[in-house]
């Protein structure tokens, strides 16, 4: 057993489970030393039940944390069918809004109707405090006491316009499922907190298994601030190079194709185009 490789397999896991040393310590029933020891490769062959723990705490299954191959088991193990595209793709990262889902403009419409607001004037607050709604510095609570104050309403409901006002992209479901069944795929989104979730719950998100979920509101930046490719890059556990960012904005894409990722950019009104592109660059 290579313990270098299976340490850095066991801290992606618990990274891309959203836990911390301790947390994931107090869930697989381990200590701290021991853990930190495992992922840094300074236990010699660790035991399989302490793998099988930490496997079941990170929701990963264990065949994937050993690097259990199927000529082993007689199966194939998670991964051995994911492709490398002829373009050296192995890992697709999507943006939500304006590539999974259509963007919520006619949120403002609706809240314009409800609370006799000047058309652009609900626009201008939302996009005034976004970038700080999505990096966590605002609460979902304060941009709503901010709408309330500058529309002269009371129990205004940010979350509920824009769910009531999303929907999933055409065509956008039947090609992230090709992507999952070939490739490891992720989500990449500047998003409000609590937001991806709510969609997912909606099946607005195309429901795969997502093997990295970087939310913007929990990493504390926005794209196209360079710590986010870096935490997203980390997540995906490969190479630069070996990354697909599909997005609709330009700055988020020229971000990533300075990080040394590779990109496509998605047109929301020809999404059946966009798609045809990204599945060139993934041809295998």
């Amino acid at each position: 057993m290579d313990e270098r490789a299976l340490g850095k397999r066991l801290q992606l896991a618990r990274k891309r489970a959203g836990l911390t040393q301790q947390e994931l310590c107090q869930k697989a029933g381990l200590s701290y030393s021991t853990l930190a020891k495992i992922e840094r490769g300074a236990i010699r062959t660790p035991s399989v039940f302490t793998v099988a723990h930490i496997a079941a705490a990170t929701n990963t299954p264990l065949e994937e944390l050993l690097d259990i191959k199927g000529a082993v088991l007689g199966a194939p193990a998670p991964g051995d069918s994911k492709k490398r595209s002829k373009t050296g793709v192995r890992f697709v990262y999507f943006d939500v809004n304006g590539v999974l889902v259509r963007f919520f403009h006619q949120a403002f419409t609706r809240i314009t109707e409800d609370t006799g607001a000047r058309a652009d004037l609900a626009e201008n607050l939302f996009w005034r405090n976004n970038d700080d709604l999505c990096s966590g510095k605002l609460s979902l609570e304060q941009l709503n006491e901010i709408f309330d104050k500058e529309l002269n309403t009371s129990g205004f409901d940010w979350k509920g316009y824009y769910m009531d006002s999303v929907e999933a992209m055409p065509e956008i479901k039947e090609f992230v499922e090709w992507c999952a069944e070939h490739y490891s795929v992720g989500l990449l989104s500047n998003t409000a907190p609590g937001f991806l979730d709510e969609m997912r719950s909606r099946g607005l998100i195309p429901g795969v298994d997502y093997a990295a979920v970087v939310d913007s509101s929990k990493i504390g930046a926005i794209k196209p601030e360079p710590k986010i490719y870096e935490v997203a890059r980390e997540l995906a556990g490969v190479e630069p190079n070996e990354i697909l960012l599909i997005d609709n904005e330009r700055p988020n894409l020229t971000a990533a194709d300075r990080a040394g990722w590779q990109v496509v950019s998605f047109d929301d009104f020809d999404p059946a185009q966009s798609i045809a592109v990204a599945k060139q660059i993934l041809a295998f």
